[in-house]
């Protein structure tokens, strides 16, 4: 057997042809400089870029496609591949049976998609840095990283920006992404079809969406953190005996020039999922806290601070729901019971919603009339005579105190200029 050789490549050489002769095993080291093209990787080597080393893929097609498994691509700058998502075009490309792919500090710039990884196993996405175009409409962008098929895969401590959506997963099984920062986009991660994944201490902030999880099952999902979305903080749609928990949602809010009627910022969406469990989640100042409509029943929620939310809860079904566990219900910031045996249990079951609010929600106008003469008696009339109040949600040992530390955003604006400051050279090598 040969012994592995290691290449040291310059760009007035033919790369092409240097990856075509390269023996599984072998090391190419690509110095200082430009290497045009679209390149394809069919041995099971280690690719590695000099400081400054870029490949630049002309506009056109993948930039690295790779036709192999046990492939390292580490510290590269790649920009300028195609933009026809169609096609796939992305900045790394492999759609084979691989395993043992590696890609590691890499920096990628462009208008399709970031990594593309399909019908792969066990591979490792670490430390890059993704970033899309904001000249393209958000959804004529490819996504950051896209992972198809693909087991086994760990996605850690990349950053994407301005793609579509920061990490999409689709029928992808037993993954893990963590420590992950994804801002300015439409959702930082997106989940379709995907089981026994989890996802761990990531970032998202700027977006439409922080976390959409949908038609999934078996899903950990703790200690992330989601600022400033528009519409829902976590999505979850027809997900099923998974766990939220630990997590940190914080100003979910729709802009004023977007607002239209049933549109609000919503801290949890939780639609058509059942058999979850929500304990110990910080929820403040979403438009509405949590709001559970289609189906979504026996669900575990407690332990979680409910704290500035105009509308703590919208819970649209006549089902009743108790939201504690082991004598533990929540912290809600508008809870105006008492305490008398100062156990930091509240002495009188809170109920976040009344048969007034379900009218409003199915009759939206009539929020003009939420402080006529009318109104307040019916209210009065419920409370008094609770037989008359329509099943919904209520939380029999609401907490006095939350269990949280306040939450305090990490400085957004000093990411995003050192953000823009890393990434000036990618910028002016596209240009």
């Amino acid at each position: 057997m040969l012994a592995a050789k290691t290449w040291q490549i310059t760009p007035t050489e033919a790369l092409q042809e240097v990856l075509d002769n390269a023996t599984n095993g072998d090391i190419i080291i690509l110095a200082k400089g430009r290497y045009l093209g679209n390149f394809v990787i069919s041995k099971q080597i280690t690719l590695i870029g000099e400081e400054n080393a870029i490949i630049d893929a002309q506009g056109r097609g993948h930039a690295l496609q790779l036709k192999n498994s046990h492939i390292t691509i580490e510290n590269l700058t790649i920009i300028n591949w195609g933009n026809d998502l169609t096609d796939q075009n992305s900045g790394i490309y492999s759609d084979q049976n691989a395993e043992q792919i590696v890609l590691r500090n890499n920096k990628l710039t462009g208008e399709g998609f970031g990594i593309w990884l399909q019908k792969a196993n066990y591979i490792k996405v670490l430390n890059n840095i993704i970033q899309g175009s904001t000249l393209l409409r958000s959804a004529d962008r490819g996504n950051g990283i896209q992972l198809s098929s693909v087991r086994n895969a760990e996605v850690k401590q990349n950053e994407i920006f301005h793609t579509r959506d920061g990490i999409y997963i689709i029928s992808s099984q037993e993954n893990i992404l963590e420590n992950n920062r994804m801002h300015d986009l439409r959702y930082g991660i997106h989940y379709m079809y995907s089981h026994d994944n989890q996802i761990v201490n990531n970032y998202a902030y700027n977006t439409r969406a922080g976390y959409a999880l949908m038609s999934s099952k078996r899903l950990i999902v703790k200690g992330n953190v989601t600022y400033n979305s528009e519409d829902y903080g976590f999505l979850m749609n027809f997900i099923t005996t998974s766990t939220i928990s630990d997590n940190v949602i914080k100003d979910v809010w729709t802009k004023p020039e977007n607002k239209v009627l049933g549109r609000d910022g919503k801290g949890l969406f939780v639609y058509n999922s059942a058999y979850n469990t929500i304990s110990n989640n910080i929820v403040d100042t979403t438009e509405i806290g949590i709001h559970l409509t289609a189906g979504s029943e026996n669900t575990q929620v407690y332990g979680n601070s409910f704290i500035n939310n105009p509308t703590q809860v919208k819970y649209v079904s006549n089902k009743k729901q108790e939201w504690s566990f082991n004598e533990q219900g929540n912290y809600w910031s508008n809870y105006v019971g008492w305490d008398m045996n100062n156990d930091s249990i509240g002495d009188i079951i809170f109920e976040p919603n009344d048969g007034i609010d379900k009218l409003v929600w199915q009759y939206p106008e009539m929020k003009m009339l939420m402080d006529s003469p009318a109104v307040l008696i019916l209210r009065w009339v419920q409370r008094q005579f609770p037989v008359l109040k329509p099943p919904g949600v209520k939380d029999s040992f609401p907490l006095m105190t939350s269990p949280h530390k306040k939450f305090i955003p990490r400085d957004v604006s000093v990411q995003i200029n050192q953000t823009k400051d890393r990434d000036n050279l990618a910028v002016k090598d596209k240009e």
